[in-house]
């Protein structure tokens, strides 16, 4: 069962994000973009070893991010961290999807904390400002074997 957008809200503000009441829905928290990335690299995943390209900072120009049909990465801004017995879910807003836009994300465990980031695949050429919503968090209560303890524990922190 999902919990409501007040107890995902509570688990935000606990990590020290910084919630405006637009940002607060029903069923979770809308996730701002607080940087926008461009690989320049490839990365590599190994049986034993990882490596996250590299990837280069893009500047908003006159505040707002002008991106080209591509694939780009997206980091979040504002900390989260998803408490024991649940497991965290990121969703792209509607409104991105009808620019032709997509948000990839991945599964966060319980015991995750940082400043995630998410995979902006976008279809046509799209504005996005620094600081607009365009994800949001929903957590669901879950059995689980032990907390997270990953690389990625603290990132962006």
């Amino acid at each position: 069962m999902y919990e409501s957008g007040t107890f995902v809200a509570a688990a935000l503000e606990a990590a020290g994000a910084d919630l405006d009441d637009a940002q607060r829905q029903p069923n979770g928290v809308d996730l701002t973009v607080d940087a926008a990335f461009e690989p320049v690299e490839p990365g590599r995943i190994g049986r034993d070893a990882k490596r996250v390209g590299k990837r280069r900072e893009l500047s908003p120009a006159d505040g707002t991010y002008r991106l080209d049909p591509g694939s780009y990465v997206v980091r979040y801004g504002e900390p989260v961290r998803i408490p024991e017995g649940h497991v965290g879910f990121v969703y792209p807003r509607s409104t991105l999807l009808r620019n032709a836009a997509m948000l990839n994300t991945a599964v966060w465990d319980a015991g995750y904390e940082g400043v995630g980031e998410g995979l902006l695949r976008v279809g046509h050429p799209i504005e996005i400002e620094p600081g607009a919503r365009i994800a949001q968090l929903v957590l669901a209560r879950a059995d689980h074997d032990g907390t997270y303890d990953g690389d990625y524990q603290g990132e962006g922190v």
